[in-house]
This record gives structure tokens, sequence and C-alpha cells, in this order.
């Protein structure tokens, strides 16, 4: 295990240096004047309260007040500083973007600062893996083998490796999803698999199976065949319960070709009682994403034309409350123009109070504040489009250096 003084300096080396304007975290402007600031605060200030003010600064500021001085490495290198300070140190998420290459590396976008950082993740080889993040923690699979699972620390590279489970490669589709206790940092996987019955179309076999990081132990509590519907690639765990979207398949089927299955991880529901938790969505939607945003859950779906479902004239946010959901926000006229119109799906994730939408066919990421109600364009990423087809695509986390899988 490396030594508690060197691990952030160790996590500084694996962060690219990018050129123009996009810092990275190594990056330290006027350095003289920095040491000679950090030599008056050392005289001035006690250690605890230089901590507790280096605690309230964002996390690239942080790692590059480590880079400052000795002492300043140390206080922010510290188990204690982390441990101290756990209550200050969670940030606004960042949002991480990448396009469908094959080149793991992306760029990082920082809120508060409103600055993109170059950041290489440990493990994940493309853009084409199931994805999901809480507290932290990011989860990411192989999504053609599945034979590769990790949870990871973008930020401080910790990364661990969990036996996938069992018959996950044998799927048509699957969601992924992860939550982690705040207190504790155990954290809880869940893999949701569909599968068609072979010779019928109209039905699916639908397992869950949940892995729990303090038995380091996969069970599977529910399997049950789905008539007229099929799991996708989207959940959530939000509040103890899991949340998927299944898709309606066949002729007469609902005019909605969503719904939300809510399935609570504590009672385990017993057999044959999925459809009949079903909760209907809002609207007819071309595509739903759903997220936790402190403990609710949020869907952003774009909105279809009553006449033509498939075909999307908005996007909107909504709030389940109970089993109603509730109407949030709709993106503005002048947003969805430069967002894309014509496009009927779109990535989305959001944590904390921050929303991210963005466009497969561009880097444009607007970002909604659910507290104040705004939209906002991003600063530009310096993701470039190398080929006519180059999709883009992402996940927004929260940056923490106190947690670890």
């Amino acid at each position: 295990m490396e030594g508690e003084t060197s691990w952030v300096k160790h996590r500084l080396d694996g962060i690219t240096r990018d050129v123009g304007e996009f810092d990275t975290f190594s990056e330290i402007s006027d350095e003289g004047n920095k040491e000679n600031m950090a030599l008056s605060l050392d005289l001035i200030l006690p250690d605890d309260l230089l901590e507790r003010i280096l605690a309230y600064l964002p996390i690239a500021s942080i790692f590059r007040a480590g880079c400052v001085c000795k002492k300043w490495n140390e206080i922010v290198s510290s188990r204690r500083f982390l441990c101290n300070n756990s209550h200050v140190l969670p940030q606004k998420p960042w949002y991480f973007m990448f396009t469908s290459s094959d080149e793991p590396t992306g760029y990082a976008y920082d809120p508060i600062l409103r600055k993109w950082y170059s950041i290489e993740l440990p493990y994940i080889k493309t853009s084409n893996w199931f994805i999901t993040s809480s507290c932290g923690l990011v989860c990411f699979m192989d999504n053609d083998s599945r034979s590769e699972l990790y949870v990871c620390n973008p930020i401080t590279k910790c990364c661990k490796r969990l036996k996938e489970p069992f018959g996950s490669k044998f799927s048509d589709y699957s969601a992924l999803a992860i939550a982690v206790n705040r207190i504790s940092h155990n954290y809880n996987v869940s893999f949701v698999k569909s599968k068609q019955v072979p010779g019928n179309f109209f039905q699916w076999d639908l397992s869950i199976h949940i892995y729990d990081s303090k038995t380091m132990m996969w069970e599977t509590p529910l399997t049950e065949v789905l008539s007229g519907w099929r799991g996708g690639d989207e959940s959530i765990i939000c509040d103890g319960v899991l949340y998927f979207l299944v898709y309606s398949v066949g002729e007469g089927t609902p005019e909605n070709r969503h719904s939300l299955i809510a399935y609570n991880l504590s009672s385990r529901s017993p057999y044959g009682l999925l459809t009949k938790s079903s909760i209907p969505v809002p609207c007819s939607l071309t595509c739903g994403r759903l997220m936790n945003l402190k403990e609710q859950l949020v869907m952003v779906g774009g909105i279809g034309k009553h006449d033509r479902p498939g075909i999307i004239k908005g996007i909107g946010i909504w709030v389940l409350n109970g089993k109603e959901w509730q109407g949030i926000a709709r993106m503005p006229h002048k947003f969805f123009q430069g967002f894309g119109e014509f496009d009927d799906v779109f990535a989305s994730c959001g944590t904390d109070d921050l929303i991210y939408i963005q466009s497969y066919g561009a880097p444009a990421l607007l970002v909604f504040d659910m507290n104040q109600k705004q939209w906002k364009w991003s600063q530009k990423c310096p993701v470039k489009k190398r080929f006519p087809l180059h999709l883009f695509t992402g996940f927004c986390f929260e940056p923490r250096l106190d947690i670890a899988p």
C-alpha cells in the first residue's frame, strides 16, 4: 500500500497535461508567489485551521495546494485530512466526456471552476462500456464480453476488479447500477439482465443480480418472465429501491413504449410482481434517462410527438413522487435547437443538484441546475470529432478524495 504522504503526488503523475486553456491538476501558475504565501500562512495559522481552509477548496485546487510546498503536501495527503473533512470535501459533480474511439482518454468538466481536465480512466478500453456512478465511485463493465467489471475512484485512480455476475455474458440487454452508503462507504452493484425466450418474441427472461461489497458475493433475488416487455440498459438505485426502464415489444402493446419498474432491495418482492409494480412514464418518450439526485428519482426524457412517438419534439425533466411524476422543467426552445432537435436519443446523467445533457453527435454539453432552475452551456470541450461517424458520450461522478472501492 502506498504511503499516506505520497499517494496524492503519485496520482498526480498519472494525470496528463493538456495544451492551451485546458488545465490539468498538476498545473501551477506563479509557483514562487504561492510558496511565499504558504510560508507566511504557515507562520500565522495553526495547522488545524490551515487544514480546514484547504478542505473548502475545489478538488482541483486541493491537488494544486499539495504541490505548493512540502508541508501543504503532507496536509492534503494525510488520512486525517480526508477523514476529518469528509463532510466538507464533497464537490459539485463533474462530467467526463469521451468519443467512441478506442482511446480511453477523455476530459472531465469542473462546473465550479468551469474548466476541463484531461483524465485517463484505469482499465476501461472503450466508451462502449456500461458505466454508472455513486458517491465518488464509478462502476464500469465490458459491454461486449461482460467479463470485466470494475469499481473505481476516477480522481485517485484507486480501482478494484469485481467478479462478474454468473451468466452475465448471456443476455440481449443489460443495465448496471451502483449505490454507495455515504457513511460506511459500503456499496451494492445491481445488474439487470434481459434475454429473449427462445422462439417467442413477446416473452423475455429478466433476472436481477445484486453484489454486496461487505460479503463480496453476488446473489440473484429474482428471475421472472415478462410478456410484452423487455429490459433495457437504463437503471438506477435510489433510496434502497432499484428502478429500471422496460420497453414494449410486438403488437398490441400500450401506447407508451416505456414503463418504469421499481424493485425494493430490502423487501425483495416475490416472483410475479414486477409488471404489477410498474409505473407509467409521464408521456410518450423517445428515450428516458434515470438518475439519483439526493435520493430522489429523476428522469430526463425525449418527448415524442403524439401522432409520431418516435419523433422528438422536446426534452423534459420529471421527479417521481410516490407513483406520480412531477414535471420540473422543459428545455427551452433556444437550447433545444442548439442541442440537436432531430436527435431522438441522447446522453444524460446527474447527481446532487446538477443534470448534464449531451448530444451523441457533438461535444456540446448542457447543464441544468435543479435548485436554481437554470439552463447553461458548459465551457467548450476540447474533445475533437475525428471522422463523420464519431459519437460522443459521457457520465457524471462526484470528485472525492476520501473514498475507495
